[in-house]
C-alpha cells in the first residue's frame, strides 16, 4: 500500500505542477473545472444520492462552472464579494460537524444539505483557484496555496503522531488532534515564508503570510472534518478509487475545498 501510495504521489506532484506554471489561466480554469467536477461526482455518493439526483447534481454543477467560466471577465471583478460569499457558506457549513452523531443515518435533510454543499464547495474551490490564478503571479501565489495545505498536513501528521494527548474530533476523526493543529500552523508559517521571500520572490507582507496560512490550515482542517464525516454517515472509506492508495478527489483534496476560499480572501484583503 505505501508503494502504490508513493508511486501515485510521484504522478500527482508533477502533473500539479504543470497545470499550476504551465498553462495559461483560461485552459487552468477549464482543467480545474473538470477535476472538481469529478470530485462532484463522488459527492453524490457521499451524500446518499441517488443515481437521478446524482446526475442532477452533475449536470447543474457543469452549467454553474460554464456560466461562471463564460462571464469569467464579469464574475472576476466582483471577486472578494464572492470570496466573502464562499468563506461565509464555509462557516456554516462547518456548524454540521458539531451536530454529527455516530449513529446518524442518511434522510432527507441530509441528503438536501449534502447536495447544497456539494454545489456550494465545488463552486467557491474553483472560483477561488480561478482567481488567484489571474492574480500578478498567479501561478506562484496558487502554488503558495498548495503548499501551505501540503505542509500543514505534514505538520499535523507527525506532530499528531508524536505529541498529540487531545482529540480534534473523536467521532468524525479520531486520529486528529489538537496538537496536530498546532504542528499543521507552524509548518504552514515555515514554508509560506520561505517559498513567498527566498524561493519565489513574492514578497508577501509578514502579516498577510501569517493571516493566510493560519486560516487557511484552520479551514482546511474544517474541509477534512467535513468529508469524513460525510464517509462516516454513509459508511465509506474513500470517496473514490481515481488515486491508487489515495482514494478519490476528494480524499486528496478535501482540505483545498475549504482552504481555497480562505486562502484567497485573505490575499485579496492583505495584499491585493
Amino acid at each position: 500500500m505505501l508503494k502504490t501510495r508513493v508511486l501515485t504521489a510521484l504522478i500527482i506532484f508533477p502533473a500539479t505542477l504543470a497545470v499550476v506554471f504551465l498553462t495559461p489561466p483560461w485552459l487552468f480554469r477549464i482543467l480545474v473545472a473538470l477535476l472538481l467536477l469529478a470530485g462532484c461526482w463522488e459527492f453524490r455518493r457521499i451524500t446518499d444520492q441517488t443515481p437521478a439526483a446524482g446526475w442532477w447534481l452533475l449536470g447543474l454543477q457543469t452549467v454553474i462552472l460554464a456560466l461562471m467560466y463564460w462571464f469569467w471577465p464579469l464574475i472576476e471583478s466582483q471577486g472578494l464579494v464572492v470570496l466573502a460569499a464562499a468563506c461565509l457558506a464555509w462557516l456554516l457549513m462547518f456548524l454540521r460537524l458539531s451536530g454529527f452523531r455516530e449513529s446518524e443515518s442518511p434522510g432527507r435533510r441530509y441528503r438536501t444539505l449534502g447536495l447544497l454543499s456539494a454545489l456550494a464547495a465545488v463552486t467557491f474551490c474553483w472560483f477561488s483557484l480561478a482567481w488567484l490564478r489571474d492574480r500578478p503571479d498567479g501561478a506562484f501565489v496558487v502554488f503558495l496555496l498548495l503548499l501551505v495545505i501540503w505542509a500543514s498536513d505534514v505538520g499535523a501528521y507527525f506532530s499528531g503522531k508524536h505529541l498529540g494527548r487531545n482529540k480534534l474530533a473523536p467521532v468524525i476523526s479520531p486520529n486528529k488532534t489538537r496538537e496536530g493543529v498546532y504542528g499543521g500552523i507552524v509548518l504552514a508559517l515555515l514554508a509560506s515564508f520561505l517559498w513567498s521571500n527566498w524561493l519565489a520572490g513574492l514578497d508577501l507582507p509578514a502579516l498577510a503570510l501569517v493571516v493566510m496560512s493560519v486560516a487557511t490550515t484552520l479551514s482546511s482542517v474544517g474541509g477534512d472534518l467535513f468529508i469524513s464525516m460525510h464517509k462516516r454517515t454513509v459508511g465509506l472509506d474513500d470517496t473514490g478509487s481515481l488515486f491508487p492508495g489515495h482514494g478519490g478527489i476528494l480524499d486528496r483534496y478535501d482540505s483545498l475545498l475549504a482552504g481555497a476560499p480562505f486562502f484567497a480572501l485573505a490575499f485579496g484583503l492583505l495584499v491585493r
